[in-house]
């Protein structure tokens, strides 16, 4: 039996955890995850979070936290699609890699599909959008707010927003390792910023 590639392999432990949601767009995103076909010849480029990002993942015994790591040599990251509406600290603090998406590099006009990772400490401010979104926490731990519920996440933790549901996250002492996908209106101009009294 051929051994999977790493993109395979980390699609597979993505699609997996999509699954537990109980939710057919869920389950598709999974279904596109495995079967979409990863363009030759894109290949890392290195950013300025990787060690920091290395060294959350160390903290881990999850499935996904090694796929992840293993894959990060071929992982697109900084494709975040809001950036332009980020401010430079926040740009700074979270590294965002696409996977899954109307683009690509696999395409799918339905769903979006990716990784995420926060440094330690360092807040995401009150926002919403438009899409349908599930963020599973693969490594390290945040302070998540979630419409009225507010708790923290640790790895093995699997979050819902509806479509608009303010949310916003504070990364814990290591940071933050998640995958995220979204579903139903998936534009990103609706993505928007909101008032936050404990925006830094």
């Amino acid at each position: 039996m051929l051994a999977l590639s790493p993109i395979s392999a980390l699609a597979q432990e993505m699609a997996a955890i999509f699954a537990t949601e109980g939710r057919e767009d869920a389950d598709l995103t999974g279904v596109e995850l495995t079967t979409g076909l990863w363009p030759e010849g894109l290949f890392h480029v290195p950013m300025a979070l990787e060690a920091a990002m290395r060294a959350c993942l160390a903290t881990s015994g999850h499935p996904c936290a090694a796929a992840i790591e293993a894959a990060i040599p071929i992982t697109p990251w900084g494709t975040n699609p809001v950036a332009d509406r980020m401010l430079d600290k926040e740009a700074a603090m979270i590294a965002v890699a696409t996977l899954l998406d109307p683009e690509g590099p696999m395409i799918s006009p339905r769903f979006r599909a990716g990784l995420l990772f926060q440094r330690p400490g360092t807040y995401y401010r009150l926002h919403n959008h438009d899409a349908v979104e599930t963020y599973a926490i693969v490594a390290g731990s945040a302070d998540w707010i979630a419409g009225d519920d507010r708790r923290i996440r640790r790895a093995g933790d699997v979050i819902h927003h509806p479509s608009r549901m303010p949310h916003a996250f504070r990364a814990g002492r290591e940071g933050f390792v998640a995958i995220w996908r979204w579903s139903g209106d998936i534009n990103s101009h609706s993505y928007t910023f909101l008032p936050d009294p404990e925006a830094d």
